[in-house]
């Protein structure tokens, strides 16, 4: 008997986690003038980078249709020792990724649960990867949708936006506000409550930001164990070591660090960083 886990390419896992867990990734979709690239299939984020700096309107995202997911989880659930398909999404506070996931399990009478991880990044990862292994260790899918539950209520993801551009360009912020920003030089930090993007500050320096995290993960994980953190970032390897060196002076959990994928980069923008962390 096998469970298999499906995720798409906003969870912002490296490829040899994802091989080694048998991880499906189902990519989403970015379109830049008329061309459409697969994320993660034929375009790499470098190359994405390069697109977006020089581009002067806002790449449009799209999730993968029905039948790519109906496609997926038939071949999945053709495999003879397979017998469920637990498939955890980007949050549908950002993404119709999930509604259209949802509405392709309904053809596979109950062997196809569809979660929404009202994450993204690496804590949309957090919990595909703790789902892989526990699916690995025999659990059941009973088990391995309750500690999916555990890890999301249990995880925290703060994520800085360098530059206001591409707010503006999404439509998230007026460019009057992004004008009275940039000229302050404010960075905006944003949460994720409830899966939908929630400014939580705003802060000028380097150094503030720091203090922000190094704060929140204080308060947040006192008298607790931390399982896992995650950094991802999109043009921010300077801000991205400093982040990693403060964390590592309060906690020997393990840590990834990736580049953010299109899909997120997209709205944006580079020199942001996400941090993120699970903790039981």
């Amino acid at each position: 008997m096998t469970i298999k886990i499906v995720t798409d390419s906003t969870c912002d896992l490296p490829i040899e986690v994802i091989e080694k867990y048998d991880i499906t990734v189902i990519p989403l979709s970015i379109a830049f003038k008329g061309e459409t690239f697969l994320d993660g299939v034929d375009i790499t984020k470098s190359e994405f980078l390069r697109k977006l700096v020089s581009s002067k309107e806002l790449p449009k995202t799209s999730q993968p249709s029905i039948g790519y997911f109906s496609n997926v989880y038939e071949q999945l659930l053709s495999e003879a020792e397979t017998t469920h398909v637990i498939s955890i999404h980007i949050t549908e506070g950002m993404s119709g990724t999930y509604q259209t996931a949802h509405a392709a399990a309904q053809s596979f009478n109950g062997k196809v649960t569809v979660v929404n991880s009202a994450f993204i990044s690496q804590a949309l990862g957090f919990q595909v990867l703790e789902a892989a292994e526990y699916a690995k260790n025999g659990k059941s899918v009973n088990d391995i949708l309750a500690h999916i539950n555990q890890v999301r209520e249990h995880t925290s993801l703060y994520m800085m936006i360098d530059t206001l551009e591409y707010l503006v360009k999404g439509g998230r912020i007026g460019r009057g506000k992004a004008l009275i920003g940039s000229f302050l030089k404010m960075k905006p930090i944003a949460s994720l409550a409830d899966g939908v993007y929630t400014p939580v500050a705003k802060v000028r320096t380097e150094a503030k930001i720091l203090s922000f995290f190094k704060q929140k993960f204080e308060e947040e994980t006192k008298g607790k164990i931390v399982k896992r953190i995650g950094i991802s970032q999109i043009d921010a390897a300077q801000l991205t070591a400093k982040v990693e060196s403060m964390i590592r002076l309060l906690t020997d959990a393990p840590l990834m660090i990736t580049e953010t994928s299109p899909i997120i980069s997209t709205h944006t923008g580079p020199g942001a960083l996400a941090f993120m962390y699970y903790y039981e």
